[in-house]
This record gives structure tokens, sequence and C-alpha cells, in this order.
């Protein structure tokens, strides 16, 4: 391209081009340093909070930026380790140092900060921002276990949150603590679940004036309930009362059976999902005419191969499986049930064995297959490509995103496509027909239309001309074959 063919266009919109720029994979540092600029503010949040790879030296001058909008973007980056974001772990500004405690957000899970950060939140931190990292998905369910037997106090204190999950005797141990700080938080912890086990307790709260709406709801579901709140409840029937009844662990043994009879679909869903069930009411609810309610029974622990194999259950083809904040928690030899939901449950575990990817990899069950190609990092690449074809849900485009995505060949299978989902598979091809990738940045879809100008195929002067578009510039500027010299020139553009 010569330099005239370079030049850029007077009429570019400068600063949907500067967040193109910060975004583009080929910018170098010296583009991106450049672009953290104050002239270039608007390109901050593309640079810092949504670029997936940053330079050492750009994260070194991010870390350094005298502007905490700057910090507190990459403390909220979804694609950069935990330990990159975790460098503003003592930044000065609070609301930095928040953005930190918050994570990247709610409709995306992040990455796990690295022990040494979050040991370092929980010894400088307050209660709010603390509040904030509990709730933030950042810290591994290890290390909350293994609090309890930290060699800091501060940390220690921390440890007691998980009361109901520490043994014996690492609660005494706590209990015992020689600082005064653990004894009392451990205490606290104590008293908060023996109280919540106290059925008289609990009436006495649901009796008072102040107990409505949510503090209501979270002692029918979760705390023990007194026989006369158990009958209160039975002759009130107010809505959800008696899903609260099928879910709470201390209803009587002859109300869950009486729940199990009378209560709607979602109440019996919830009966056949207890731990406790006895053998006569699983038997019950797996000839329920609910299809919902046969299904929540045929995944019980309890039952063997026959006897899911002879429940009636119902199976949506892309059905999600909620399986908590655990994906590791479902046994590995579930992958070989003949029951499609236990092998989607296996499906989530990203540290699967390779011999097992394979095996659900092949599975007769979209569902299985879907699964596993949005969380095992090793499914394999036809796989992915595939489920993105046999799958409209939720989460889609994700695949597309996933490194192992096969891109070769997809312009020339798919460029023409009626769907444009579908077409949009063909601006992925970095070896793409430049005329057809041209054809495709004229699509009427702006999806495609968008996808395309990022393509590296796309003619230098389709590129070059697109930069001054005011839909497209971003997407040009994105363009991994933008020449450096553009790249100067846009920051250097008035």
């Amino acid at each position: 391209m010569t330099s005239a063919a370079i030049r850029t266009p007077a009429a570019i919109r400068t600063p949907g081009a500067w967040e193109g720029l910060a975004l583009n994979p080929a910018a170098p540092p010296d583009v991106l340093l450049r672009l953290l600029e104050p002239s270039y503010a608007a390109a901050w949040s593309a640079l810092c909070r949504h670029r997936r790879e940053l330079p050492a030296e750009v994260v070194d001058a991010i870390v350094a930026h005298p502007h905490p909008r700057v910090r507190g973007a990459l403390a909220r980056n979804p694609h950069v380790p935990g330990e990159v974001r975790g460098r503003v772990v003592d930044d000065e500004v609070w609301l930095v140092r928040a953005h930190l405690a918050d994570g990247p957000g709610q409709d995306v899970w992040p990455r796990h900060l690295p022990d040494h950060v979050i040991e370092r939140m929980y010894t400088t931190y307050d209660g709010q921002e603390l509040q904030s990292l509990a709730f933030s998905r950042q810290v591994p369910f290890r290390f909350r276990l293994a609090a309890a037997t930290h060699p800091v106090a501060a940390i220690r204190e921390y440890g007691a949150g998980v009361w109901r999950h520490l043994s014996e005797a690492r609660r005494a141990a706590l209990l015992a603590d020689p600082e005064p700080e653990v004894r009392a938080s451990a205490e606290r912890m104590l008293a908060h679940v023996t109280a919540e086990d106290d059925a008289e307790e609990m009436e006495r709260r649901l009796r008072t004036t102040h107990s409505g709406g949510h503090a209501r709801s979270h002692v029918l579901v979760n705390c023990r309930l007194s026989r006369a709140v158990v009958d209160e409840l039975l002759r009130e029937r107010e809505d959800g009362d008696l899903w609260c009844l099928a879910h709470n662990y201390s209803t009587p043994p002859d109300v869950v059976a009486h729940v199990a009879r009378v209560g709607d679909p979602k109440t019996r869903r919830e009966v056949a999902r207890r731990e406790d069930l006895p053998r006569d009411l699983v038997d019950l609810l797996a000839r329920d005419p609910d299809p919902e309610v046969r299904t929540a029974v045929s995944v019980r622990p309890e039952l063997t191969e026959d006897e899911r194999a002879a429940v009636d259950y119902v199976v949506e083809p892309h059905e999600v499986v909620q399986v908590g904040a655990d994906p590791y928690g479902a046994p590995l030899t579930h992958a070989r049930s003949a029951h499609p939901l236990l092998r989607r449950r296996v499906a989530y575990n990203p540290e699967l064995p390779a011999e097992l990817v394979e095996l659900l990899a092949a599975d007769e069950d979209p569902g299985v297959r879907i699964i596993l190609a949005q969380h095992h990092p090793e499914a394999p690449a036809e796989l992915l490509l595939r489920c993105y074809l046999e799958y409209e849900g939720r989460n889609r485009d994700r695949l597309l995103g996933l490194p192992r995505f096969p891109v070769a060949g997809l312009a020339a299978r798919f460029g023409t496509a009626e769907d444009p989902a579908v077409r949009l598979l063909a601006t992925l091809d970095p070896e793409a027909d430049p005329a057809l990738v041209d054809v495709l940045t004229r699509d009427p879809d702006p999806r495609v239309r968008a996808a395309a100008v990022r393509n590296p195929a796309l003619p230098p002067q389709r590129l070059l001309q697109l930069l001054a578009d005011e839909e497209l510039s971003k997407e040009a500027a994105a363009n991994a074959k933008l020449p450096r010299e553009t790249m100067y020139a846009l920051l250097d553009s008035p």
C-alpha cells in the first residue's frame, strides 16, 4: 500500500476508530500506550476492560496510570488472568479497589484471583468491599474452606463464614483461637447457625412485625420450623408456602408426604429433589402426571440405571442443567449413564480426562455436546462448529470466541448461507476470498457486516474506505491487517 493510500480520510470518526485500535490484536505496544493518553480517553474502556490480551508494558502503564478510571477498567477485565487484575489490589483510590472486589460482573464467570491477592484483600479491605468480593465468584471454594486454618488471623476470621461446611474440629479450633477477633467471628457464626436451628426462636422472628418479605422467606426456606408454624402454613396456604415446606430440611415426614400429594407441580418437583425422600414417595412421584416431576425423580442418586430407565422422564434437547457453583460435583461415572441429564452434569467439568471428553463429544444427546463444547478447554474443534450449527440458545456466540474454534474453510462453506447467524461463520475465515469478504461488508445483517470488516482478508482499499464509515470505522480500525502507518495516522488525526 502506498503512502498516499494510507492517508487518513478526512471524514473519519476518530473516537470510534480509537476504540477499534484499542481492540486490534495486531496493534503494537507503542500504539496502545498512546491510547492511554488523555486525548484518547474515549478508548480507555475498550483498551483496559475489553481487550483480550495486554502486553506486559501496557499493563505496567495501566497500573501506574494517573486516572483511576483506567486502573478500575483493568480490575474488571474478564479476559486477563486474575494475577493481572490483582495488581491494583493496593490502589490508593477506593473505587478501583471496589471494582476489583466486584469483579468483571455477573454476566461472565470470572477467573479466580490468586491466593496472595485474596489474602491481601482480606487483610486490608473493609466490610463493604469484602462483601462484594464474597459475591463476586472470584474466590475459589477451596480457599474459603482453608481460610479457617490460615496463619493470618484476619483470614481465619473470614474462614468462619463457611461454618456449616467446616468439620467439628475446625469449628472447635476457631472457637478456641488465640485471637479475640477470630473467636468473636466464630461465636457469631455459631450463634447464627444455632438460632436458625432453633424452631422456637424462628417462630418468634416470624411473628415480629419486621419479619416480612425476604426475612420471612429466608426463615421458611432455610431455617428449622416449629410444628405450629408448619400447621399454620398448611392451613393458610399462601402463595409459595407449600413450596417452602417442600424445600425446608426440617419439614416433618408426614407433612412432606402430604405436600407431595396436594402441592402444585412446582412444589412436587421440589419434593422430588429432597435428599431425605423415603422410597414410597420416590415411587409415587416417579408416576406423577407432570413430566418435570418425573424427570426430577429420575436423576435421584439412589436409583439404579434400570430404575431410572423405568421412569417416563422428558429431557429437552438443549436444556441447561443447573449444577450450582461446583462444576466438579457430578461423579465421573455418570459420564457412562444412560440418563442424558446425568451425562450433562458431568459435561460441565472443565477438567475431565481426555477419554471422557472424547466419549461425551460423540454423545447422542445434543445437550451433552453443547455443554461440553462451552465448558471444556479441550473440546474438539469439530464439536465446537457442530454445536454452533445445531444450537440457537443461550451463549451460542460464546463458541465463536473459543481458541479451538475451527475457522479454516468456513468462507467457502457458509459465505452464501441463508441464515445470517450461519453466514457469520464465513467472516471468521482468515483465508477467505477477499471478494467474498468485500461483499459481506455490505451484508443486510449488521453483525455480519461488522465481523466482515474485521476479517484480515478484506481488500486494503475497502478497509481504508470503511475507516471513514460512521457505522463501521471502529471495526475497520480493529482489523489486524490495518497497516501500522494507518494506525499512527489515526492517532494523529485531529
